[in-house]
């Protein structure tokens, strides 16, 4: 990784089950990566983003999805307990990483990169991502996945 990366695609994060994942392995494909807590008011939103994905499945799009219990402490569960819970409870297939800092000093090196273009400031804070992995738009928390605005600005970075 460089000093200044300038796309995701620099970063390697560990999937939720500790294996560590090259977000390059994502080049060309446009991705809307989620700060994600099971316990948060917002939560009804991962059956959202599940639908999101599946609705341009074929589309070279992903979702990826970072547990934080950064706000609120609403993230209470660890590991393959959070995958579980987000499948059984909200039907998510979509990849899930290992619970992570989003903010502050100890953020993930991934997040200190993104929070030059906005820092969240509660879980289910929306990054979209370009195929050549830099951040083209950012959506707060009350902006729903299947909102139009999201919709829209996906299918024309496909």
């Amino acid at each position: 990784m460089t000093d200044h990366p300038n796309s995701i695609h620099q970063f390697k994060v560990k999937l939720i089950n500790g294996t560590e994942k090259k977000l390059s392995d994502y080049k060309g494909k446009v991705i809307l990566i989620v700060n994600t807590a099971t316990g948060c008011g917002f939560a009804p939103q991962l059956k959202e983003l599940e639908t999101l994905k599946n609705l341009f499945k074929d589309q070279d799009f992903e979702v990826l999805a970072f547990p934080s219990n950064d706000f609120g402490r609403q993230e209470p569960l660890n590991g393959v307990d959070i995958e579980e819970y987000c499948a059984v409870n909200h039907g998510v297939s979509f990849p899930m990483f290992d619970k992570v800092m989003v903010r502050g000093s100890e953020a993930h090196p991934l997040y200190h990169f993104l929070t030059k273009i906005s820092t969240p400031r509660w879980n289910f804070h929306k990054y979209l991502v370009n195929k050549e992995g830099e951040v083209e738009d950012y959506f707060f928390p009350f902006t729903k996945p299947l909102s139009s605005k999201i919709k829209k600005k996906i299918q024309k970075l496909l």
